[in-house]
């Protein structure tokens, strides 16, 4: 990530999780309870686990805020884990005096699973390739950060770039589009935003939320689990985040990384996705039909997904990501020691969800935010929202005027240079619409 960056910390039975959020513009409104908002939407679905009723997630906001204004210094969040206060002694950071190591072999002799080193191998967890790639004995150090708890702290970050989005009329959200292989109708989606969100699968469809409750209880009653597909929407993008000129400035590229970056998350898709593969270009391709009320240019179709040439193209950017099922089962697989290199009957269990599905959609929703934030900030940058909001303002009123007609090869007229600096734009076109040139953008 470029101008909007975060880095999380923790595991996912110390102390705290944190995450440092860097790059946003001073003057942002953001407060504690804005953030806890979607903190709480991620613990929320069916399917989910005992954890969820220990843990109360909220980020305390430690810096880079003063009276609830952002500073425009780095944000630091920090999410505490409540679940902690049973693992002091496991997960203490203090080196372990031989009084502390006599105690944990006690408990362990005596049955105690937290004690107990983790050897059993999880088939579907990072548990073996982590163990031989950072040389532990213990696999409870590997798992203690590949945790699906740190995207608590990802979504507390995401919150943050809700936050600001939201200043220029950019709205995410997410809802469960599949689970257990059971699909939404498009057709029958008949509850709004808020209904979905606040059903049990997060899902607009109440029918087949029906039946994906019914495969959930059924992986259940198996010591199962389910996957499932998510897909998260973002309206009021505006055209040209992004940019075809390189790999790593796509913004369908950095995206699917984004997303892909999801513990549990297998497979991504923009607009029709794989679907694309059988269909003939005819039905594929997007006519645009024009500009509209307010010069806005529209297209009949959006199979796309709201991105062109890695570029936003106006149109609501639709990003779904396959979620497989939980790698940690209540009646575990066959597997083997990471000691012994033998086989064992039964992998290592710890307390687990049947699925998270929902959940996982309100990471996604969190993964593009800031996405989205750090390459709209690379179009419009600024120090201060003001500043980012005057830029963001003058290439609106640009690209809503239809472009001078070209001379051969692309030329301008005589006497109509394109704009090479912020200066130039100020005193040419822009300054005559009355909009305000600033230090972003890509022309």
């Amino acid at each position: 990530m470029g101008r909007f960056r975060f880095l999380t910390a923790g595991e996912s039975h110390g102390p705290a999780l944190g995450v440092t959020v860097e790059g946003v513009p001073a003057g942002l409104i953001l407060t504690a309870d804005a953030i806890a908002v979607d903190l709480g939407r991620r613990q929320r679905g069916y399917g989910r686990g005992a954890r969820q009723a220990i843990e109360q997630d909220r980020a305390e906001i430690l810096a880079g805020v003063r009276h609830g204004r952002t500073l425009g210094s780095p944000i630091l969040l920090l999410v505490r884990n409540r679940d902690w206060e049973n693992w002091t002694r496991v997960m203490q950071v203090e080196p372990l005096t031989k009084t502390d190591a006599d105690e944990l072999a006690r408990l362990a002799a005596d049955g105690n699973k937290r004690a107990t080193p983790v050897t059993r191998l999880r088939p579907g967890h990072a548990d073996l390739a982590g163990a031989l790639k950072y040389d532990f004995n213990d696999v409870r150090d590997v798992l203690e950060r590949a945790s699906a708890r740190e995207t608590a702290a990802r979504v507390a970050a995401g919150g943050v770039a809700r936050a600001f989005l939201v200043e220029f009329g950019i709205e995410v959200w997410s809802f469960s589009a599949e689970v257990g292989g059971v699909a939404v109708d498009p057709a029958n989606a008949s509850r709004s935003r808020d209904e979905a969100d606040a059903s049990p699968l997060r899902c607009p469809d109440p029918d087949a939320e029906a039946r994906m409750i019914a495969r959930i209880d059924e992986a259940r009653s198996n010591g199962d689990s389910v996957g499932g597909v998510f897909e998260v929407v973002a309206h009021g993008l505006p055209i040209g985040l992004g940019s075809y000129v390189h790999w790593d400035r796509r913004l369908d590229a950095a995206l699917a990384a984004a997303v892909m970056s999801i513990n549990i998350v297998k497979g991504v898709e923009f607009g029709l996705g794989f679907e694309q593969t059988r269909r003939f270009g005819s039905t594929v391709h997007d006519v645009i039909a024009g500009r509209g009320e307010g010069g806005r240019w529209i297209h009949r179709s959006n199979n796309a997904g709201g991105l062109t040439g890695g570029v936003t193209n106006g149109e609501p950017l639709v990003v779904r990501a396959a979620v497989k099922p939980i790698s940690t089962l209540a009646r575990p697989l066959p597997s083997a020691d990471l000691i012994t290199g033998e086989a064992v009957d039964q992998a290592h269990y710890e307390r687990s969800d049947i699925s998270v599905v929902p959940a996982a959609g309100v990471v996604g929703e969190a993964m593009v935010m800031l996405t989205l934030a750090d390459f709209f900030l690379d179009k419009f940058g600024g120090d201060s929202l003001a500043e980012t909001r005057a830029n963001f303002d003058s290439y609106r009123a640009r690209i809503s005027r239809s472009p001078e007609p070209p001379l051969a090869g692309g030329q301008r007229r005589a006497g109509t240079p394109a704009p090479t600096s912020a200066g130039e734009a100020a005193s040419g076109s822009e300054a005559a619409s009355g909009g305000e040139a600033g230090s972003g953008g890509d022309d």
